[in-house]
């Protein structure tokens, strides 16, 4: 059972697309968790928690592949994200609800505007991303678009999930906005020809400053805001 109601349908003009893990689960740190110790307990290796801090919204073969690099490792991408996975899911079977604060209310109201068709893009496989969209108590059947990382060939900062959003939305890219945590999200979003309001769940507000607009959490987004950068984006 969702906890917000479903979305009105009258012909939305504009588009909100939001990133998961980092914009509304706080699931980063579970992730990094669960990666070092992969590392670690498959393959001898120490690789820190922050070292995957760079990687973050790229999916598996760079989020794993890059560290591995990194430390001369070569690895078995599609094994060692399953091993990944795993332990990522028994931490979040174990844990807290992971919704970020301000996630729920926010989603709330936003299910209320009839003129914005609302779309989910995350990097992460769709089994896992349900999982985690569950634990952070969102239900993605109330997403008018929801494009996971199987569904994609190409992940951020390559701008194709953004673009696959807005298609599935029929809007076009300029009526869309984009809310990510990650720098290679909002990169792959400006590619995508989106604006882009970035919070600082996962970066310092220094790092997110190719976003058009940096928040702290989803509570300080206004509604003003979001209608003047899809105006100002064009249609």
């Amino acid at each position: 059972m969702s906890r917000f109601p479903s979305s009105v349908s009258s012909r939305p003009v504009r588009g909100l697309i939001f990133d998961v893990d980092g914009v509304l689960a706080n699931t980063e740190p579970i992730c990094a968790r669960a990666a070092s110790a992969m590392f670690r307990e498959r393959y001898a290796a120490d690789v820190p928690e922050l070292e995957f801090e760079a990687y973050v919204g790229t999916g598996p073969p760079l989020y794993l592949g890059g560290p591995a690099r990194e430390h001369g490792l070569d690895i078995d991408i599609e094994q060692a994200w399953a091993d990944c996975a795993n332990r990522f899911l028994a931490l979040l079977d174990n844990g807290p609800d992971i919704a970020f604060p301000g996630t729920h209310a926010f989603l709330n109201e936003a299910f209320g505007r009839s003129e914005w068709a609302l779309g989910l893009a995350t990097s992460t496989p769709e089994h896992k991303s349900r999982k985690t969209l569950r634990a952070a108590g969102v239900d993605p059947d109330v997403f008018a678009a929801y494009v996971h990382g199987d569904a994609v060939a190409r992940h951020k900062p390559d701008p194709e999930i953004y673009l696959a959003a807005a298609a599935a939305l029929e809007l076009a890219p300029g009526q869309c906005v984009v809310i990510e945590d990650a720098i290679n999200g909002i990169r792959a979003a400006k590619g995508a020809g989106m604006r882009c309001v970035a919070v600082t769940n996962s970066f310092t507000r220094d790092r997110l400053s190719e976003a058009d607009h940096v928040v702290d959490h989803v509570g300080e987004i206004t509604w003003e805001l979001l209608h003047a950068l899809s105006s100002n984006g064009g249609t």
